[in-house]
């Protein structure tokens, strides 16, 4: 274990050069093995005589020359060193023989250069004795550094990135099952069934994972596999697109700590090879439930963006949808063999009421789809459209919420009536708060916002049509022409399903930012009963003199231009800001910047006419002759 962790921590130009080390090595114990077979057979043959004159003597001569040379030419090229005679000491006893030396000499000669290496190589070992302290006292310098600089945090990530861990764990585990699948198929020889097939990789798939570090490799494995099914369905919705604005949330790393923390609350490693293979298949079926829910997050805003956008390109659509149907279709299929192949328990309802509920996410996108495609080739928006797609939200969240609740349900009855565990219980807890009642608290929340937003659109009064003409101006929300609108305690005309949306997020105006509250009709707007008196109503300016209605005037025409001027100064800073991010999206078309530069011409207008009444007004009231 030591020397495992010594040979991971090493910098990978030291580990190179560590394996070459050995290679080398290697290469000069084959060199001695070659050199000793060659004594061996001229021994054998007792021939000392001249190498040309007998074939044999030749052809072993000729067979160990030309494996020394290549040894001695391996060792050089690893080594990068020009010193070829430093890997040469075996090519002694064929040098000896070459000149007819005695073969007991020859003998003595191959042991002389058995310890000539051995020689060097201790030799090369105690010149580098040091190096591993000076490695680890370097390592410890860094260490102290980087803790000191950034944190253990981000010393913690510079280790695993360099170190590679999940790669080595994966290819670990990856030959371990390769070997399995091997030795399974060279002791068989007859054919395979599917079913057959199936057994044989879940048992092949138990059998490497009998240990912790076997356990490791697979986790990793699936991360890897789920990180690369993920990829694959992001390129297929986006094309390369996909890898420019790439998303962290989705690598692979759920699934593969699912599997982990199922594998150890479960003990997997501590399971015979049959149960191990069985209680795996459950686990892998919730994987594969968790890689279809990242999926659908995948594709769920991708497929909305193309309903509501104006890409007609079929192309793209096809591939929202088919990924969709797929979606749609697949968990469906995968709970009903789950139900075919495995009697019903708390786990499997798990992974079934999953998969439902993935198959209802999919269908509430896909009718979403629907919608905004109907609105897209209709020549007016529709209204009501909001309502209609929160309707369809609601509904298959209601769905969610009762097949949540049916699992638990199940849980809670099973574990009463049934075996209690604590992971049961933990599980059961877990999926209460999460499933049920978070989910239950978002609905609501949601019912009482658009409830709210109703009753504030009712409390307020609707324009007259003399209004609107007098208006002449689009909703500042859609920038849409106004048949039908509401008018807002600030006196600012939006069209209701525009301000409705708007208070979903805010309570206040769009334009001012006023807040904008519910409130009663006034009393002073009640009907009078019929024969009861009503009080006259004196002019309001009855005692006023004509200065003292100019300077009112004047006031008040003072107030209307600085409100203007801050209305008309944040309108333009909503419509440039608009104006922006549309032009940045590319969507902004000839008749929408046409319209914002008539607005803001026509805002600028009536402040300048408001200016100059209020400089006349103000005029007058200074001059005592026009004041007279």
């Amino acid at each position: 274990y030591i020397l495992s962790l010594v040979l991971l921590t090493l910098p990978r130009q030291h580990l190179v050069r560590l394996y070459l080390y050995v290679l080398t090595a290697l290469l000069l114990f084959a060199g001695h093995q070659v050199s000793r077979d060659y004594v061996r057979g001229e021994l054998d043959s007792g021939y000392e005589g001249p190498l040309y004159l007998d074939p044999l003597s030749m052809n072993r001569f000729t067979t160990a020359l030309i494996g020394q040379l290549v040894v001695c030419t391996l060792c050089s090229c690893v080594m990068q060193t020009k010193q070829i005679w430093l890997f040469s000491a075996h090519l002694l006893p064929l040098v000896a023989r070459l000149c007819l030396v005695p073969l007991e000499t020859i003998v003595f000669i191959n042991r002389f250069a058995m310890v000539f290496t051995g020689l060097e190589v201790l030799y090369f070992l105690a010149s580098n004795l040091l190096v591993p302290y000076n490695l680890a006292k370097t390592a410890y310098r860094e260490l102290v550094q980087l803790v000191e600089v950034y944190g253990l945090l981000a010393l913690a990530m510079s280790l695993w990135n360099q170190l590679v861990l999940p790669v080595l764990f994966m290819c670990f585990w990856l030959v371990l099952f390769a070997l399995q699948i091997y030795t399974y198929f060279s002791t068989r020889d007859q054919p395979t069934s599917r079913e057959r097939l199936l057994f044989l990789f879940l048992t092949s798939i138990a059998e490497c994972c009998s240990t912790p570090y076997s356990l490791l490799g697979l986790v990793f494995t699936v991360s890897f596999v789920a990180l690369g099914v993920l990829t694959l369905c992001k390129f297929y919705l986006q094309g390369y697109r996909a890898f420019m604005n790439d998303n962290t949330m989705h690598r692979g790393m759920t699934e593969g700590v699912t599997l982990l923390i199922l594998a150890v609350q479960t003990g997997l490693i501590e399971l015979q090879v049959i149960h191990r293979a069985f209680l795996l298949s459950i686990i892998l079926f919730i994987v594969v439930a968790s890689i279809l829910q990242s999926m659908l997050e995948i594709a769920d805003p991708i497929v909305l963006a193309l309903g509501a956008s104006r890409d007609k390109s079929l192309w793209k659509h096809f591939r929202a949808v088919s990924l969709c149907l797929f979606l749609l279709i697949f968990p469906a299929y995968m709970s009903y063999m789950i139900c075919q192949f495995f009697h019903m328990d708390f786990w499997l309802l798990i992974i079934i009421s999953s998969s439902i509920l993935t198959s209802l996410q999919v269908l509430g996108t896909l009718l979403i789809y629907v919608l905004f495609m109907v609105e897209e080739f209709r020549k007016e928006p529709v209204e009501n459209m909001d309502d209609v797609i929160y309707y369809v939200n609601g509904t298959y969240r209601l769905l969610e919420f009762l097949v949540a609740l049916c699992v638990v349900a199940y849980g809670v009855s099973e574990t009463v009536f049934g075996e209690w565990t604590v992971m049961g219980s933990t599980i059961i807890f877990v999926h209460s708060y999460y499933n049920v009642w978070l989910r239950a608290q978002l609905g609501w929340q949601s019912f009482l916002l658009r409830r709210d937003a109703v009753n504030k659109i009712k409390s307020m009064p609707t324009a007259t049509s003399q209004q609107l003409e007098q208006h002449n101006d689009v909703c500042a929300i859609c920038y849409q022409d106004m048949r039908s609108a509401v008018i807002t305690p600030c006196s600012h005309i939006f069209h209701a399903g525009c301000l409705k949306k708007w208070l979903y997020v805010q309570e206040t105006c769009p334009l001012c930012h006023s807040q904008l509250k519910s409130h009663p009709p006034p009393a002073a707007n009640a009907v009078a009963p019929e024969g009861a008196p009503q009080a006259p109503q004196e002019p309001a300016n009855q005692n006023q003199t004509p200065i003292n209605q100019i300077q009112e005037a004047a006031s008040h025409i003072h107030e209307a231009a600085n409100q203007n001027r801050e209305v008309t100064a944040q309108a333009d800073l909503i419509a440039g800001t608009a104006k922006e991010c549309v032009d940045a999206a590319g969507e902004v078309d000839a008749d929408s910047q046409s319209h914002l530069s008539a607005v803001a011409i026509k805002q600028e207008a009536q402040l300048e006419d408001r200016a100059s009444q209020s400089q006349c007004l103000e005029h007058a009231f200074n001059d005592p002759q026009m004041g007279q």
